[in-house]
């Protein structure tokens, strides 16, 4: 059976106490998102963009509410089930990249796969198979310290895509790249969201996001302050 979303939020809260002053990072977030959807998350800083993104991700706990995964209430889960959701169904990319420096950019993408008990052959040939679509089958033998930093998160979108996830987080993905090669980043997600079928959640300051996002999700103060569709912003500029 196929949900049609494969992300839902209720109600969702994060609070962080600091002696008698409470910081309200997420304040009741109501969000679904669609599968195969392109969305960006987002709004200035300290809006709460990365808080949601790591409850979405069962990186973090709530306080309030809940996150279902195609229907599986997130919360329920125990530690050795979360790992095998963050494992099989979720794909991280990160602004750092991440990646392992002693490892090269083919043993950098393998490693989800050994996690997720993948038989080593295997595990080369599709790894091969994602550095060859991000434009790095050239590259395979290379370390990070080797690679310039789009090339970098080239890898680590490949990594995302180890173990074949329905979702995919981007935590500003871009923000350590210059203008050009953070375009390049941004149509290689659209690319492969489109030709893959996988749901792209991106937190991002980027403005050039916009363009390739199905919609955006506004938020500030840890409150959805608007949701629009692409179209919808065109119209507006």
């Amino acid at each position: 059976m196929r949900y049609e979303y494969t992300v839902e939020t209720e109600d969702l809260a994060k609070y962080y106490y600091m002696g008698k002053y409470v910081v309200k990072a997420l304040d009741g977030i109501n969000l679904r998102v669609r599968r195969g959807e392109y969305l960006s998350i987002m709004g200035p800083s300290g809006s709460g963009k990365t808080t949601l993104f790591n409850m979405i991700g069962g990186l973090d706990r709530p306080t309030r509410g809940r996150v279902y995964i195609d229907e599986v209430d997130i919360s329920k889960l125990d530690a050795y089930e979360l790992a095998w959701l963050r494992c099989r169904k979720i794909g991280y990319v990160f602004q750092t990249f991440n990646l392992i420096p002693v490892l090269t950019a083919l043993e950098n993408v393998m490693l989800p796969m050994i996690f997720a008990g993948v038989p080593r052959e295997q595990r080369i040939k599709k790894a091969i198979e994602l550095l060859n679509a991000v434009g790095l089958g050239d590259r395979l033998h290379h370390k990070p310290g080797e690679l310039s930093g789009g090339q970098q998160q080239r890898v680590a979108i490949a990594r995302a895509l180890a173990n074949d996830p329905a979702i995919v987080l981007a935590d500003e993905p871009t923000g350590n790249l210059d203008l050009n090669t953070g375009l390049e980043i941004i149509n290689l997600m659209r690319t492969l969201n489109k030709e893959k079928g996988v749901t792209v959640i991106t937190a991002t300051h980027d403005l050039k996001m916009i363009d390739v996002s199905d919609r955006i999700v506004y938020i500030r103060d840890g409150k959805i302050e608007r949701i629009e569709t692409r179209a919808e912003v065109a119209v507006e500029a």
